[in-house]
This record gives C-alpha cells, structure tokens and sequence, in this order.
C-alpha cells in the first residue's frame, strides 16, 4: 500500500505546481482583463464625451437661429415704427420691440453659457484622449509581457502533465480514482503524513489507534476529519519520494 501511495505522491506534487501554474495563469490573465477594461472604459468615455459636445453644437446652433429670427423681427419693427403717425401704434410698436430685445439678450446669454460649456467639454474631450493614448502606450509593453509569461506558464504546464501521465501508468487505479475525485474537491494536498499524531491537513488531533492503522499501511486510511488520506512518513517505502524529499529539504532549511 505505501509503494502504491509513493507513485500518488509524486502526482500530488505534479498537481501541486500545477495548481501553483494555474493560478498565477488566473492572476495574469485578470491583468489583461484590467487592462482591457480600462482601455473600454476610456473609449467608452470619449463616445459620451463627443456626443454632449454634437448636442450642445445642436442646441447652439438652435439658438443662434433663434437670436437671428428675432433680430430680423426687431430690425422689421423698427421699420414700421418709422412710418407709423399714431402714438397708439408706436408706442404699441415700442413695447413688442422692447420685448423682443429683451428675448434675444436672453438667449445670447443662454447661447454664451451653452458655448462656455462646449469650450469646457472639448477640454475634457481632450484630457481623455491624451489618457487612453499613454494608457495604450504603457499598457502595450505590459501586454506583451503578460502574454509572454501566459505562454511560459503554458509550456511549464504540458511538460507537468507529460510528467503526470507518465506516472498515472504506474499507479494503483483505485487509488488514483480516490486521489483524484479528492484532490477535485479541496483542490489542495490530499494525501498528507501524520505529524505528532496530528492531521498535517486539517491539524486535528487523531487517536492511538489511527495513527496505528497508517503506520502499519495496510489499507488506506482516511482523516475523520478533513478525508484526506493519511501516510506514515517514515515509512521505508515512501523514503526516496518527492514529498520526503521536499520535507528533508525544509527542515535542512529549519536546521541552519
């Protein structure tokens, strides 16, 4: 039993720095979708921004008709005031014409605002797209270093899984079944060794009696905690495998 867990082992560790790749593929691949969404979003912003400005153009230019309209009206009602003999007319005359001054100073003042408005759009306008321009000169090395990375992490990946499939040949199917729809759902170590009589998984305290049954490797043995399933470390049979590798390695490290 613990030869069949030393092969299951050394696939954990493959699916360890797997796992390890596939996050840091996720992580970088969120960069990209940050920039991208920066990009849109500036993009987005300049749409907006120019159709403010062509609507306040519109109303403008609405406007400055209007003003026209009514300066024609004025110049139209000066004419009949001129040959006007009745004080009733003229001063009837005066009274529509002074309205009308009044009408077209509001307007150009509305019109004034409105253009003040515009200036101040197109400035922003501008601001925009200077910021989508530095962003996109920027963001492009960044890209391509993202992607550069993708492709490394990709490469790393299938010589992993080449690695794995070479080992899957010689493990116990059963045992890798179990691994395997284990390792699905924690998506972490599965198979770890009993430390001071202690879960190296779920750091639970096991009993006597447990710690017993694993030592012997008969059978495999499950965490009645966390299910994991458990290994004597020390075990002869485990000896040379990359987990006891990596754990002398650590507490080399420890030691200096």
């Amino acid at each position: 039993m613990q030869d069949s867990l030393r092969v299951i082992l050394d696939i954990q560790e493959l699916d360890m720095k797997m796992i390890r790749l596939m996050r840091v593929k996720k992580d970088r691949r969120k960069e990209l979708e940050q920039i991208a969404d920066l990009r849109r979003e500036l993009h987005a912003q300049i749409t907006e921004k120019e159709q403010e400005i062509e609507n306040l153009s519109k109303n403008i230019l609405i406007m400055e008709t209007k003003i026209q309209e009514i300066s024609t009206k004025i110049k139209k009602l000066e004419s009949q005031q001129v040959n006007v003999k009745k004080v009733d007319e003229f001063n009837a005359l005066t009274q529509e014409t002074t309205s009308a001054e009044r009408e077209r100073i509001n307007l150009e003042q509305k019109t004034s605002d409105l253009v003040d408005k515009r200036v101040a759009e197109e400035e922003i306008l501008q601001k925009i797209k200077e910021s989508l321009k530095n962003s996109e000169g920027s963001s492009l090395a960044l890209e391509k270093e993202i992607n550069a990375s993708i492709q490394v992490i990709n490469e790393e990946g299938l010589a992993l899984k080449v690695a794995r499939d070479v080992l899957t040949a010689q493990a116990d199917p059963e045992i890798l079944r179990i691994y395997e729809r284990l390792l699905r759902n924690k998506k972490d170590r599965v198979i770890v060794p009993i430390e001071n009589r202690t879960c190296s998984g779920c750091h639970i305290t096991l009993t006597a009696q447990h710690e017993n049954l694993v030592r012997k490797g008969e059978n495999i043995v499950f965490c009645e905690h966390c299910s994991r399933i458990h290994y004597w470390q020390e075990s002869v049979e485990i000896e040379g495998s990359a987990a006891t590798t990596r754990r002398r390695r650590r507490k080399a490290a420890t030691a200096q």
